[in-house]
């Protein structure tokens, strides 16, 4: 098993906004291609408050390869991105790394 650990750093003001489209459109086309989210969070005291950090689940490289690029292709997706976005981006830029669990993590 991997695990993808996504930042995501906002454009100001546009946290609920990446919230919001995570919550209302994002999860329901991921479920379509089979990506599973682990977890999401916000900043409550960090570095800043207007990042979203979350993991996601991977069985290989190739299953996150093959899964990945479905969504990032996806119609309804790049519609629903497009629609979101009409104001101008939500997020300025991102970090990402897949890790895997070390053979003492309570998490495999």
């Amino acid at each position: 098993m991997l695990y993808e650990l996504r930042t995501y750093f906002c454009m100001p003001g546009r946290l609920p906004d990446l919230n919001k489209r995570f919550e209302t459109i994002t999860l329901n086309i991921w479920k379509k291609h089979g990506i599973v989210p682990v977890a999401f969070w916000t900043n409550v005291i960090g570095d800043s408050n207007a990042t979203l950090i979350y993991v996601l689940q991977w069985d290989s490289l190739a299953d996150r390869e093959r899964k990945w690029n479905a969504f990032a292709v996806d119609p309804e997706w790049l519609t629903a991105r497009a629609e979101t976005e009409k104001n101008g981006p939500l997020i300025s830029h991102f970090s990402n790394a897949i890790m895997a669990p070390t053979s003492y993590s309570p998490m495999k």
